[in-house]
């Protein structure tokens, strides 16, 4: 080390040593001072710790403020989605509900309220020793004595007529559940099935022998599923010469009309009777589709007419299982077969939709077509008697519900109907919450429609009082009128009310044990979906609100309930094996041209660059507020029914609030891109 820093090192040294020295005497004279000296170098230190808590807290406050503005932009952005996601809806359901929705939030507010009152009583002690008027001495304490007067006696008498009116409801629905529960079990121990003739097993048969049959597949803007339905119908194993297939395109998007008509020419090279129809002026939906393909000049020279929609794909047996039933049945009208479904293990909504249909199928069609040959045509996967559609009067456009027109009407005038759960047609279920909900509020607001316009034709028919008194109670009005009525009105109103009004009574068997046995009762056609059964319960009171609101639209004539949305299908089926299939038919028939493969060829090609448009546009959540709404009523309900320790309704109102809370934020279905 040099000599100049030797000499700082040193005088740095002594200014460290001095500094300690003072340290060490003013930590000793603190020692032995007495607490009446004032002590300046502590005061000098905690000025210093005063200054650095400040900056502390300065810092902390800025943090505070940008987390708080941070918090504020993205509550408002969320409520600015909230609301466009809101307000963009297309639904028939929601445009329509407006009036429900308002109900329904005031409802909500007063349900708040309320819970905040019990809240104060519950932490009072008002709860364990209510207070009576005479003895209350504060305000608040005066004004709870006095409701408990008013909700004992001029509220929860007329909440409890309206229950027990419901309860009744309730259990004669659960008892004609029963009724058709133990006719299943009757057909299947007593093997009661239709009989049919045969066709094309005998030798020496001709061609002539089989009738003129026409295949219609109506269609709009089916661009997933057009070209599986017209292939399943082409390949029918049935003679070409005596069958005829009407594709009526009702489509208003050009690029698709082009693909329908090139699948159309494909097959008409390769042999197949098959016609493209298209109209201009798309008025009446399907059922004016229909009526205006059944105006054609050669369709009276087809005996029958078997209709597909456009996402079902019958067997290529399917012709030759159906038409033999009409051979020596000359009052035999209509023959429908039973769906399946490709998707039911798609995701948990297409799952409790597989429920559902397999009950209503398996049970209700089977057991009403064995005993009262009457049901309700599904609208596809059926044949018609050309005959019994003229005399009925045809297609009419006056409902959403043209499949159930028809059926009631053909049935006035003395025609029967067979239902065959043995032939199944495969087809496809809306995997969304959104096409769902449109689905039902269409067949729930229809049939309303339907009802009361034939009401008066179906007392003034010639048919029996037995069978007028099925249509119009059992038909109409308990299985489409009172089971959405008391179904939201008993589970999502009243419920809830209770816990708010203790005086009305609602049974726990009611809530828990009556409901849990009609979902045993459903899911038995499904036997594998037995571990869903309380999701099922619960999704079926969340979607009682929407079955609701369509039945009031159509009971009231609302707007929505005249509107018909196309159900959205995403061509989920095994579309690779029938094509394949289809070529490997077509091939033996005809050479495939040069033609043929430049029209298929361009068509996919097309297809291919209109896929890849669609691939870029993601679906987003929705939310539905009146599920949402809905939600969180029953959740206060069951914050005061956990104040009251109702053990069965509180799980109850807990489980059923979050099951319209997913519901309500869309998160059940197809998932979110």
């Amino acid at each position: 080390m040099s000599p100049h820093q030797n000499h700082e090192f040193q005088q740095w040294w002594k200014k460290q040593r001095q500094f300690l020295d003072q340290s060490d005497d003013a930590l000793l004279t603190v020692e032995i001072r007495s607490p009446s000296t004032p002590d300046t170098t502590v005061d000098k230190g905690h000025t210093r710790s005063a200054r650095q808590l400040s900056w502390l807290w300065l810092l902390k406050f800025q943090q505070l403020a940008s987390s708080l503005a941070w918090f504020t932009n993205a509550l408002f952005y969320l409520l600015r989605t909230a609301n466009r996601r809101i307000a963009s809806s297309d639904s028939p359901s929601d445009s329509s509900s407006s009036r429900l929705y308002r109900i329904i939030r005031v409802f909500l507010i007063l349900v708040i309220l309320l819970l905040c009152f019990e809240l104060v009583a519950y932490f009072k002690g008002w709860h364990f020793s209510p207070p009576s008027v005479e003895s209350a001495e504060a305000m608040v304490e005066r004004v709870y004595a006095t409701w408990l007067e008013i909700r004992a006696n001029y509220l929860a008498p007329p909440l409890q007529s309206l229950t027990n009116v419901c309860i009744v409801l309730f259990l004669i629905q659960s008892v004609d559940r029963v009724v058709l529960v133990l006719g299943c079990f009757w057909i299947k121990v007593r093997n009661l099935k239709p009989v049919a003739a045969e066709y094309g097993n005998v030798d020496g048969e001709s061609v002539e022998d089989y009738p003129m049959v026409l295949v219609q597949i109506p269609m709009c803007n089916e661009r997933e599923v057009y070209q599986q339905s017209i292939a399943a119908v082409c390949i029918q194993d049935w003679p070409k010469e005596r069958m005829l297939i009407q594709v009526l395109d009702d489509s208003d998007e050009l690029d698709v009309q082009l693909l329908i008509k090139a699948e159309v020419q494909k097959w008409q090279q390769r042999g197949v009777h098959i016609l493209y129809r298209h109209r201009l002026i798309r008025t009446g939906y399907k059922a004016g589709n229909l009526k205006s393909a059944m105006s054609c000049d050669y369709v009276k020279d087809y005996e029958f007419v078997a209709i597909f929609d456009a996402d079902f794909q019958p067997a290529p047996d399917f012709l030759k299982k159906t038409i033999p039933y009409f051979k020596g049945n000359d009052d035999l009208a209509l023959v429908q077969t039973r769906w399946a479904f490709v998707n039911k293990d798609e995701n948990l909504l297409t799952r409790l939709q597989n429920v559902n249909l397999s009950f209503h199928f398996e049970v209700e069609q089977q057991v009403n077509g064995v005993f009262i040959n009457f049901f309700g045509f599904n609208g596809t996967a059926g044949v018609w008697r050309t005959k019994a559609l003229e005399e009925c009067g045809g297609w009419m456009e006056r409902t959403t519900v043209e499949d159930m027109d028809i059926a009631v009407r053909a049935h006035l005038c003395g025609w029967k109907f067979i239902y065959l759960n043995d032939v199944k047609c495969l087809c496809e279920l809306p995997e969304s919450y959104e096409a769902y909900k449109k689905q039902q509020h269409r067949w729930h607001s229809g049939p309303m429609q339907l009802f009361r316009l034939c009401f008066l034709d179906i007392l003034r028919s010639k048919v029996s009082l037995g069978k007028k008194a099925n249509l119009i109670f059992l038909f109409f009005l308990l299985r489409k009128l009172i089971l959405p009525f008391y179904s939201f009105t008993l589970f999502c109103i009243i419920l809830p009310l209770t816990m708010f009004l203790p005086e009305a009574q609602l049974p726990a068997w009611v809530v828990c044990y009556v409901p849990g046995i009609m979902s045993i009762l459903n899911i038995l056609p499904a036997p594998r979906s037995f571990p869903f059964i309380v999701p099922y319960l619960l999704f079926e009171n969340t979607m009682s609100v929407t079955k609701f609101n369509a039945m009031i639209s159509g009971l009231f004539r609302f707007g929505s309930s005249y509107e018909w949305i196309v159900t959205k299908k995403l061509g989920r089926s095994s579309e690779a094996d029938l094509v394949a299939f289809a070529e490997k038919e077509s091939d033996s028939l005809v050479e495939t041209s040069s033609l043929h493969r430049s029209s298929s060829d361009s068509g996919l090609n097309e297809l291919n660059k209109l896929e890849n448009k669609k691939a870029v546009k993601k679906r987003r959540n929705r939310l539905y507020r009146k599920e949402l709404a809905l939600a969180l009523i029953l959740l206060t309900a069951s914050v005061r029914s956990l104040l009251s320790a109702h053990g069965i309704h509180f799980y109850f109102l807990l489980f059923q609030g979050i099951s319209f809370l997913v519901v309500g934020l869309d998160l059940i279905g197809e998932q979110v891109s």
